[in-house]
């Protein structure tokens, strides 16, 4: 039997939840798993998937001892959500837009029951005004009245991207869903095996 991976305090997923309805969305999914050879990157299919316990086996299954696992689901140049385990466990989930869990079935999988919004621009601006040591403008959250962030923001700041990285990435103006994911591999260590296998 498959075994189930602990969520977080802030993802709490109906283990009865399953989706049936059709996807208009095309969606692109990349797995990337840190072993003990470094990273690997592959691509995962989510078709017939029905809820997030068969999502988090596919990713467990990428690179079994692995001690960071990440899944980058990117759909329709619009929404980007990023799933992470820790040595198979502790499932931590972000997501750009929460529209994205209405608008589609795999969106629904994904993000459809996440209690906890991610950190408030305003709460994100006001930290960043109080850092005058990251000279890094252009992570500096973009104010995006029409994007809703849910999730867990801080799920990749033990790996250099910070909750103000991530969402300053996802509402800057003309990055795409797959530029994020570029530039978020880029500087975890994994940009050259996320390049080679876009380019597959």
């Amino acid at each position: 039997m498959a075994r189930r991976a602990r969520r977080s305090s802030r993802y709490r997923h109906s283990l009865k939840t399953k989706v049936a309805w059709g996807d208009n969305l095309s969606t692109f999914a990349a797995a990337v798993g840190r072993g003990k050879n470094g990273w690997t990157a592959s691509e995962l299919d989510l078709t017939g998937l029905a809820d997030i316990d068969e999502v988090v086996d596919a990713l467990r299954d990428v690179e079994p001892d692995a001690d960071v696992a990440l899944l980058f689901v990117e759909s329709d140049d619009q929404y980007l959500a990023i799933l992470r385990l820790d040595e198979g466990e502790d499932l931590r989930v972000f997501g750009s837009d929460s529209a994205f869990a209405e608008e589609s079935r795999i969106g629904s999988v994904l993000l459809g029951e996440i209690e906890a919004p991610a950190l408030e621009i305003d709460d994100l601006t006001s930290s960043a005004a109080s850092s005058p040591d990251d000279d890094d403008e252009d992570d500096r959250p973009a104010t995006d009245p029409d994007a809703d962030p849910v999730g867990d923001a801080e799920l990749l700041a033990d790996l250099g991207i910070n909750s103000s990285r991530l969402l300053g990435l996802c509402g800057k103006e003309g990055m795409l869903p797959s530029d994020v994911t570029a530039e978020i591999c880029q500087r975890i260590g994994c940009g050259d095996e996320m390049e080679e296998l876009r380019e597959a």
